[in-house]
């Protein structure tokens, strides 16, 4: 059950990222074009804050049972536990407050420009912290210094 919870939790991040992407550009459009309308907008970063959230509550699930350190290669189980889970977790905030905040702004203009700033930031932390898989010996590299 866990290495099914390994897989979805894998392929879901596409998922999250297309929607953070598609979220954070229609609302830097929005915010250049100055556009009135946000109730699209609004639910798209609703949905893209569901599956922050589902993503977090699956990547909690394989934390707390421990089995994925048997999944990590020497060397990650720092990056997991120091690194990837509580960056997450605040790119997870992030989106939160982003959705949240600009659902209660009085005006559009403020409205789109509270998605980029938040939506931006989780986009930006997510993509560092993913453990993208040519990175797995990218510290061999520096062995030799």
């Amino acid at each position: 059950m866990i290495t099914g919870f390994l897989h979805l939790h894998s392929t879901l991040r596409w998922i999250v990222l297309a929607l953070l992407l598609v979220t954070f550009v229609k609302a830097a459009i929005g915010m250049s074009k100055k556009t009135s309308d946000f109730k699209s907008q609004a639910k798209l970063g609703l949905f893209t804050m569901i599956a922050l959230h589902i993503q977090l509550v699956i990547g909690l699930t394989l934390f707390f049972d421990g089995h994925w350190a048997e999944y990590t290669v020497d060397g990650y189980t720092r990056f997991f536990m120091m690194e990837h889970t509580p960056m997450m977790i605040i790119a997870v905030m992030l989106g939160t407050l982003g959705h949240s905040l600009s659902k209660r702004a009085n005006d559009v203009a403020t409205k789109f420009k509270r998605q980029v700033i938040f939506f931006g930031i989780s986009l930006v932390l997510i993509f560092g912290m993913i453990p993208w898989p040519f990175m797995r010996n990218f510290g061999e590299v520096f062995d030799w210094i």
